[in-house]
């Protein structure tokens, strides 16, 4: 492990001498967002390829206390208390052995691993491939809405979707955080979009570039016709509907677990997220250059994202808890 940069703050340790940071943990998983809670954790150390990023931001994705990753390890151990958190922004303090690509003092955002405490801290563990350099006129809050909404909606699209110029889309969820990446970037590749949500949602899903807006609890799904990709994140009874408008050769898209309603005559595909470093850099240079918008709805500090999470308003954009001032 290099050297870390200087720290001018006093920081604390435990009796085993490791440093400690703040955090927000989870140990009971029955306790769902409920049992969230602010503590001192002792601060990670870099791994072979790692690095470690003081993180200024991290997006949080409420579901996440559902997903098996957050409670245990790839042995199916138990690892809690974990670190919940996935998606971050900050600045590299340190190199793990044979660590390339990154520098001490670089700006970053990325994905985390799902079985690795998280980025609702201080400071993370991150292997360096799940990073990409964060421009410096990119807020850190900007940044760390980006990995998660960005990524699903990227790969979603053009890796599992195939999408091309000319087709159409039925983007569900339109107007939440991965909804509007997914009707940005359709629209950009070419494609005539209809998005999807309850009748607030209209004017936002609009707004980001949507040609049409189905209201689901009003208005028929099966007015629109045919189209070429469904993208779902609700499942249920509407991805079944949804099924039947997919189009010959078309493809219904999934992030919501196995597909129950296959087209007639197309593909299902359902699938998590993965890291990528060469597609964040070409999503944050769309945010650079104003072809993407990020969709940031609550932001609050540390000392208050448990009261935040567990507010019973509902979410609108990504949430986001600002690490560092």
């Amino acid at each position: 492990m290099k050297d870390e940069t200087k720290r001018t703050e006093s920081v604390a340790s435990d009796n085993k001498g490791n440093r400690l940071m703040k955090a927000i943990v989870v140990a009971d998983q029955a306790a769902g967002l409920a049992g969230m809670k602010l503590a001192e954790r002792p601060e990670p150390r870099p791994a072979i390829n790692d690095v470690i990023v003081q993180v200024h931001a991290s997006g949080f994705v409420p579901t996440e206390l559902e997903w098996p990753s957050t409670w245990a390890d790839r042995a199916d151990r138990n690892r809690t208390p974990s670190i919940p958190g996935h998606e971050l922004a900050g600045i590299v303090t340190a190199l793990g052995y044979g660590t390339t690509g990154l520098s001490i003092g670089q700006r970053v955002f990325g994905l985390a691993d799902w079985h690795r405490d998280g980025t609702l801290a201080e400071y993370v563990a991150i292997e360096a491939r799940n990073l990409a350099p964060l421009p410096g006129d990119v807020d850190f809050t900007v940044g760390a809405s980006l990995p998660i909404s960005g990524l699903t909606a990227w790969q979603g699209l053009f890796q599992h979707g195939r999408l091309q110029a000319g087709q159409s889309v039925l983007a569900h969820g339109a107007a939440g955080a991965v909804g509007t990446m997914v009707i940005q970037l359709a629209r950009e590749a070419g494609a005539y979009v209809i998005g999807t949500g309850r009748a607030a949602d209209r004017q936002k899903t609009l707004d980001f570039g949507a040609h049409e807006f189905v209201d689901l609890e009003n208005d028929k799904l099966e007015d629109i016709g045919g189209v070429d990709l469904v993208f779902d994140v609700i499942g249920g009874e509407v991805q079944k509907r949804s099924a039947g408008l997919v189009k010959a050769g078309g493809v219904l898209v999934s992030v919501v677990g196995p597909v129950e309603a296959r087209p007639a005559d197309g593909l299902a595909i359902d699938f998590v997220v993965e890291a990528d470093s060469a597609q964040l850099t070409e999503i944050v240079q769309r945010i650079r250059t104003g072809r993407l918008r990020p969709n940031i709805g609550t932001q609050v500090d540390l000392n208050n994202a448990v009261a935040a999470i567990n507010s019973k308003e509902r979410h609108k954009g990504k949430t986001i808890i600002c690490i560092r001032p």
